[in-house]
């Protein structure tokens, strides 16, 4: 059998797909617009629904919304009429997707928006089709030539550019940033690389804090408790005025110099390097990396004599964060 230049094919359907969002993209208009302000202003629900491979774009673009701060879940269009139709609240706005707009199980989920007075938002490919007419914001994507000239490919990538769209115009009308995105991913690596210092630095009890005056013997078994590898030095009026690393204290050890009764601020560097709470970790990391340390002291906003916290390498890299 004569082997098959498939990388060829791969490259037609690629070639389509982007036609197909080069012609979405020369059509987004005014009616885009109105269809986020009713997104983001939304109080209740968004719910996606279409049928077949639409109804899977449905899903993901529930998703998507849903990630980014706007409640959203999907509809499966053949178990409406069976009772879930009840999921769908009056406050709630119904996006219904569908390429030819005249698919038998969107009709009676239009008629019930339109019985109950649920906006309803079309993405629909027919400007004939009843979905198109009934809507009450009409998101048009123009015919493209699908796969073979019939496989769903150009309308169902068109249809979820349109969704991952209406999903980040709306994030940024209601100013929905990088923490608020956490507080939605706080696992896997996403959670990860947005975690702030404040979310895992050491706090407390657990600072290793000494005064200035005290003698470094005294000082080293702080050191040693603490197991922090770093002593942060206050003066009498407890502002933070330097730092004592392990790494100070071998050097001192190597030169046969007894220290030990010497005060901590004879020893200690000036001027320490820290960085504030609610910057990310991996900017600690990078900070640390850089500088060629191991912990940082994290000071009050606003105080750079004020330490409220510590956070070392070992802590991030546990994070999993790199």
């Amino acid at each position: 059998m004569k082997k098959k230049n498939f990388s060829k094919i791969a490259k037609n359907v690629i070639n389509l797909e982007i036609q197909a969002l080069k012609i979405l993209k020369k059509n987004i208009n005014k009616s885009f617009n109105e269809a986020v302000f009713q997104i983001a202003n939304c109080q209740s629900k968004v719910v996606l629904c279409g049928v077949g491979k639409s109804g899977l774009i449905a899903s993901k673009i529930a998703a998507t919304l849903a990630s980014v701060g706007t409640p959203s879940f999907s509809l499966l269009a053949s178990e409406a009429s069976h009772g879930d139709l009840g999921m769908i609240s009056k406050k709630d706005i119904l996006i219904l997707i569908s390429n030819s707009g005249e698919t038998t199980e969107l009709k009676n989920i239009i008629q019930f928006a339109k019985r109950n007075k649920i906006l309803l938002i079309g993405i629909v490919s027919k400007k004939e089709s009843v979905l198109y007419k009934s809507s009450d914001i009409k998101l048009f994507i123009p015919k493209a030539k699908e796969a073979e000239g019939i496989v769903p490919t150009a309308s169902t990538t068109a249809q979820l550019a349109l969704g991952d769209s209406l999903a980040i115009a709306s994030m940024k009308y209601k100013k929905f940033g990088k923490m608020d995105f956490k507080k939605l991913h706080p696992a896997g690596s996403l959670g990860a690389q947005l975690k702030t210092v404040e979310d895992i630095m050491i706090t407390g009890d657990k600072i290793p804090f000494v005064n200035e005056n005290i003698k470094m013997n005294k000082a080293l078994k702080i050191l040693t408790e603490k197991k922090l590898g770093i002593l942060i030095v206050l003066n009498n009026k407890n502002k933070t005025v330097g730092i004592v690393t392990d790494g100070q204290v071998r050097r001192f050890t190597e030169k046969k110099f007894d220290f030990r009764l010497l005060p901590v601020k004879k020893i200690m560097t000036k001027k320490p390097i820290f960085i504030g709470k609610d910057e990310l970790a991996a900017k600690a990391l990078s900070m640390m990396n850089n500088k060629k340390i191991t912990s940082l002291i994290v000071n009050k906003e606003g105080q750079t004599q004020k330490t409220i916290g510590v956070i070392h390498i070992h802590t991030i890299l546990q994070s999993n964060i790199s």
